[in-house]
């Protein structure tokens, strides 16, 4: 999932012009970019676009309201039914906060006659302090979980920083901890790591900097704030025809002596973590 776009629900033109800019998931944002007097309205916006959605369009992912704020509910009965891909939570403490939204969705799916574990999962994991301990819970905490991404904005707010980037642009290192953390939990709960949005979208040098780097790192995809920024997050993590032919030709002779542990090719030797390495290139390519 290479470029996640965020999109007010209560706006239809947003939503409109989203759909069509080519990322590969939409968010349904009825959160941070709603006004609170706008929620019913984010949530009708949210549930149009589900319903209209085209065969062949992008996944469309509900990012609800917090578990604490008492309107998580009413976001889930007004979207369940309409089964979107996968619902975003927000300020996500941890598996059990996971495991909590979860039944929420399993009650719903079974109102509504919908098969049990259809709607994913994909939580924000850094965005409060006691999220940064718990997370090494995801791994096996639901089956719907599909990826973790992390979050920096809500996050300098709970512990109070002035700001979460050096004046060379680097994560200072209490954020880079949340990104690491991150990518080492997606991993160990065997679902994708999202990279954290990159706030200024006049800026594509610095985006397209900063989405080589979590390619390079392991992250499987970057959330974005504006069209513009789709095209340049998708391109960057596109494997390269020579990663592609090279993760080919690891798979075919790993094919070839499906019995070995370890094989020379090139002049190199290879293990199973470059097999593991040639399938996720592959994977990534297909999708």
């Amino acid at each position: 999932m290479p470029a996640l776009l965020f999109v007010p629900a209560d706006s239809p033109r947003k939503i409109a012009k989203a759909l069509g800019c080519g990322a590969a998931t939409v968010i349904l944002d009825l959160e941070d970019s709603v006004a609170p007097g706008a929620k019913e309205r984010a949530r009708e916006g949210a549930a149009e676009a589900l319903r209209g959605r085209a065969p062949g369009g992008p996944r469309l992912v509900a990012r609800v309201n917090g578990l604490d704020t008492g309107l998580i509910d009413a976001d889930l009965d007004a979207l369940v039914a309409l089964a979107p891909d996968a619902i975003m939570l927000p300020k996500c403490e941890g598996g059990d906060d996971a495991q909590h939204l979860s039944v929420k969705l399993a009650v719903r799916e079974a109102q509504c006659g919908a098969p049990d574990g259809a709607i994913g999962l994909l939580p924000i994991v850094t965005e409060t302090a006691a999220a940064m301990f718990r997370l090494g819970s995801y791994r096996g905490a639901t089956r719907r979980l599909r990826g973790l991404a992390w979050g920096a904005e809500d996050l300098a707010a709970a512990i109070g920083a002035q700001t979460n980037r050096s004046p060379d642009g680097a994560y200072t290192p209490p954020f880079a901890l949340a990104r690491n953390l991150t990518l080492f939990a997606a991993s160990s709960a065997g679902v994708e790591a999202i990279d954290t949005v990159y706030a200024d979208f006049r800026d594509p040098e610095g985006l397209r900097r900063e989405c080589l780097a979590a390619r390079r790192d392991g992250f499987c995809g970057k959330m974005a704030i504006h069209p513009d920024q789709v095209a340049i997050i998708n391109e960057a993590f596109a494997p390269a025809p020579g990663e592609i032919a090279r993760a080919q030709a690891i798979v075919a002779a790993f094919a070839q002596a499906p019995d070995s542990g370890a094989l020379s090719l090139d002049g190199a030797m290879i293990d199973r973590p470059h097999l593991l390495w040639a399938q996720r290139v592959l994977a990534r390519a297909k999708s």
